[in-house]
């Protein structure tokens, strides 16, 4: 199976099945002096670790990451950084009945026919709790943006036909993190977590989106063509599990302005440096960074896990069957999804500063050939 590898310079290779041993992964590219603890990694994964509300799934794990390598003293050392989250409550057995009768609208019947087996527990490599691996390397990029200036932020501005009004970056770093659904503006996060428990009284589920916003990107990040930082990004997001659209700027609104509403007119700053207007862009023209701040959504269909009977077709017995995914789910994935949202951007943003020179890929003091470091370790026959 390929397709575990994500990133050009800052690479990261993830392992893991939902109900195996533990989830994990390696960070390739981090520049070493990156002052890095475990904590730093756990405050992410804790608020996209599963049971943390009455909205998503009781699966009792607790996410804490081990870090196993690339990081001595409490700094990056330039090597890749391995990092483990251990399974502490996976119950295989609800899964059995869909061995051999996969569950609808699941990677259950793709994974079998393309590999001729699978690890069908939980879901296995296809499950969405692969994504612990992408927040714990999100985590990492992060801190690497900040040192740079760069913050980004997300937030659920839809549940079902509830949607939010449009908020400032300041309202989504300030709120969203206030509410079980994640969504900054409060009153119409109390209307969401209603419209949720309906769904979950019914055995049911209901889908959402998450906009996400970087602020203090510089100027020239991406390139021409297939490696644009929209078709980057594009990749990025439709990788999340349960993303059926990816948007930045406009979106598709974009079909109902013409050509002159849609264009930024230039201005000069107070540098003296041309800058749009507006940002209708989203942050992005010609696929490369415009200096705007870069914002988009991404929509996430409604969890295929539910309680309700639905139909299968066992391929050992010949049978049409009834079953129930007896399962611990999410009624809906937007609130936990906004870490993973926020992980991908970053991964991605962090890849680009590498790749056009802004970050040094070797070190975070840009000091090329200087040994005698603070974040060096001493010699304890030294002291």
């Amino acid at each position: 199976m390929n397709g575990n590898r994500f990133g050009r310079l800052f690479q990261v290779t993830t392992f893991g099945e939902s109900h195996g041993e533990a989830m994990g992964c390696t960070v390739s590219g981090c520049p070493a002096g990156l002052e890095l603890s475990e904590e730093d990694i756990q405050a992410d994964l804790d608020r996209r670790k599963p049971g943390q509300s009455m909205i998503t799934t009781s699966r009792g794990e607790p996410d804490a990451v081990s870090i196993k390598s690339g990081v001595q003293d409490g700094y990056t050392t330039g090597t890749p950084i391995g990092m483990v989250i251990q399974n502490k409550d996976a119950r295989s057995g609800k899964y059995e009945p869909f061995i051999t009768a996969p569950r609808p609208s699941h990677g259950d019947f793709t994974y079998s026919a393309k590999f001729g087996t699978r690890n069908w527990g939980g879901g296995g490599r296809s499950s969405a709790r692969e994504t612990v691996n992408w927040v714990a390397a999100g985590a990492i990029a992060k801190k690497l943006l900040a040192q740079e200036g760069i913050e980004l932020k997300a937030h659920v501005n839809q549940i079902g036909d509830i949607e939010a009004p449009e908020v400032s970056f300041e309202e989504i770093v300030e709120h969203s993190e206030e509410n079980d659904v994640r969504c900054a503006h409060p009153e119409t996060a109390e209307r969401m977590q209603e419209l949720i428990a309906e769904y979950q009284e019914e055995g049911d589920s209901i889908g959402g989106s998450i906009y996400f916003e970087a602020q203090g990107v510089p100027v020239g990040l991406g390139a021409p063509r297939f490696d644009s930082l929209s078709a980057r990004l594009g990749q990025a997001m439709m990788a999340v599990p349960a993303t059926t659209a990816f948007e930045f700027g406009l979106g598709t609104d974009a079909a109902e302005w013409t050509g002159k509403e849609r264009n930024d007119d230039w201005e000069f700053d107070g540098e003296g440096n041309p800058t749009p207007v507006e940002n209708d862009h989203g942050g992005i023209q010609g696929g490369i960074s415009s200096g705007e701040p870069i914002y988009g959504e991404v929509t996430l269909h409604a969890p295929t896990s539910i309680p309700k009977s639905q139909q299968t077709a066992d391929w050992e017995t010949g049978e049409l069957k009834e079953e129930q995914v007896i399962g611990r789910h999410d009624p809906v994935l937007p609130p936990r999804g906004v870490p993973v949202v926020e992980a991908m951007l970053a991964l991605t943003l962090v890849d680009f500063m590498l790749l056009s020179g802004r970050l040094n890929p070797d070190r975070v003091d840009d000091q090329p050939g200087e040994y005698d470091t603070d974040y060096h370790p001493s010699s304890p026959r030294n002291e």
